[in-house]
C-alpha cells in the first residue's frame, strides 16, 4: 500500500536527536519492512512549546495550505491508501492529515495520540481541540504508551477501534558482536553501569539526580557508571554526581551505532525514568542482553518483564533504586540470566519484524473496512 506519513512533533529527518525522532524513523522502517510504499507527506512541525496563540493560528493556516496542495496533487494522481500520523497531542496537533483524509476519503490513522483534559481551556486549547477531533475521527488509534489508553478510549465511541503497538527497535543493530563483548576479559570485578539520556531540565534532570542519590548510598559496592548524553542541563547533571564523581565518566552525546557499542560493553542499564513516556532505551539495552533497573511507570513496565529481564522500583525512590543496584551488582549469575531473557524478550515482542506484521495487519484492516471491494482486489 501507499502510505502518507507525517510526524507533526518532529519529522524523521529533523537534525536534533530525540526519542520522538527515533520512533518516527522506526515506524518508517517497519512500514518498509512490511513492503509498503511510504512517503513523508510534510515536514511541517506544528509544535508550540509556550502556548502562543498567534503561533498556533499561523501553524493552522500553514497546515491548511499544505493540505489543499496535497489534495490537488493527489486528485490528479493516485492518492495514498492510508494517511498515518505519528504523535498527536495538544502541543503538536495534526493540522494536515485530517483535512487531507476527509477530502480524499482515505483512512486516517494516528500512532501515539494523547489527550490531556486539563489543557482543554488553557493556552493550548485550540491544539487540544484539534487533537481531540483527530483522535475521535481517526479510523483507528494505535497506542504505544499504555498511559494514553484511558483518555483515548474515553474520547472515542466504544465501537471504534483502538489498537496497541509495543515499542520496538531493530534488534539486529544492537546484537552484533554481543557474544564477543560479553565474554571479554575484565581487570576487575566491578559492575559496569550505563545511563543513556538527554540532559535537560525537568524530568530528565530529576532522573539524573535520583540516580546520583541512589549511587551515593553504595560506597561499599564496586561499580562504575558511564553516562551517554548531553544537553543544556549538563552542568547541573555533573554537579548532581559530585559526591561520586571519581566513579562516573561522561561520554557525551553519541549516535545509534556508538550507543549500541557502549551498551554491549556494559553490565546493567540504570535509569529512574521519572516522567518517562515510553522508555525506548530500556528496549535498546535489553536487545543488547543487558538487565535493566528502572522506575516503575506504565510506559517502562510495558517494555520490561519485571523480575525476569530487569528490576522495576517505585519512581523517585533512591533507596529502593540503590537496593536494586546492589542486588544485581552482587549477583553476576542473576545478571547473566536476566540479560539472556532480556535479549529473547526483545526479539519476541519488540523487534522490527514483529512490529511490521502488527502494523500491516492494522492498516489492511482499516482499508478493508473503508473500501472493502478495493481492499479485496489489492490484497
Amino acid at each position: 500500500m501507499k502510505i502518507a506519513f507525517h510526524a507533526p512533533l518532529k519529522s524523521p529527518d529533523h537534525p536534533v536527536p530525540s526519542g520522538d525522532r527515533q520512533i518516527a524513523r522506526s515506524l518508517l522502517r517497519a512500514l518498509n519492512h512490511a513492503g509498503h510504499d511510504t512517503l513523508i507527506a510534510s515536514h511541517l512541525r506544528s509544535f508550540d512549546a509556550y502556548g502562543d496563540a498567534q503561533r498556533q493560528a499561523r501553524l493552522r493556516r500553514i497546515g491548511a495550505r499544505i493540505a489543499a496542495r496535497l489534495v490537488r496533487r493527489w486528485r490528479e494522481a493516485p492518492p495514498p491508501d492510508v494517511w498515518l500520523t505519528y504523535h498527536v497531542y495538544h502541543k503538536a496537533p495534526d493540522v494536515i492529515g485530517p483535512l487531507v483524509s476527509r477530502a480524499l476519503c482515505i483512512p486516517y490513522v494516528a500512532v501515539e495520540a494523547s489527550i490531556t483534559p486539563r489543557e482543554r481551556d488553557g493556552p493550548w486549547s485550540s491544539g487540544h481541540a484539534l487533537a481531540v477531533d483527530a483522535i475521535r475521527g481517526a479510523d483507528t488509534i494505535i497506542c504505544v504508551n499504555p498511559r494514553d489508553l484511558p483518555e483515548v478510549r474515553r474520547a472515542r465511541e466504544s465501537s471504534v477501534p483502538v489498537d496497541v503497538l509495543a515499542p520496538f527497535v531493530d534488534a539486529a543493530a544492537f546484537t552484533a558482536g554481543l557474544d564477543t563483548v560479553r565474554s571479554s576479559a575484565r581487570d576487575d570485578c566491578s559492575v559496569r553501569l550505563i545511563a543513556v539520556a538527554m540532559m535537560r531540565d525537568g524530568a530528565k534532570l530529576a532522573s539524573y539526580r535520583a540516580l546520583a542519590a541512589a549511587l551515593a548510598q553504595l560506597p561499599d559496592v564496586r561499580w562504575s557508571l558511564r553516562i551517554v548524553g548531553d544537553g543544556p542541563a549538563r552542568r547541573d547533571v555533573e554537579d548532581a554526581f559530585g559526591p561520586v564523581r571519581d566513579r562516573v565518566s561522561f561520554v557525551g552525546e553519541r549516535a545509534g551505532p556508538a550507543i549500541a557499542a557502549l551498551l554491549r560493553d556494559s553490565d546493567v542499564l540504570v535509569w529512574p525514568a521519572i516522567g518517562e513516556a515510553i522508555g525506548l532505551v530500556f528496549v535498546e539495552a535489553q536487545a543488547c542482553g543487558l538487565p535493566v533497573i528502572g522506575g516503575d511507570s506504565p510506559g517502562v513496565a510495558a517494555v520490561v518483564d519485571a523480575g525476569r529481564t530487569g528490576v522495576l522500583v517505585p519512581r523517585e525512590d533512591p533507596p529502593a533504586f540503590a537496593a536494586a543496584i546492589r542486588r544485581l551488582a552482587n549477583d553476576p549469575s542473576l545478571r547473566q540470566r536476566m540479560g539472556a531473557a532480556a535479549a529473547a524478550h526483545v526479539r519476541a515482542r519488540h523487534d522490527v519484524p514483529v512490529a511490521a506484521a502488527a502494523l500491516d495487519a492494522i492498516l489492511r484492516r482499516v482499508v478493508q473496512a473503508r473500501h472493502p471491494l478495493e481492499a479485496t482486489r489489492t490484497s
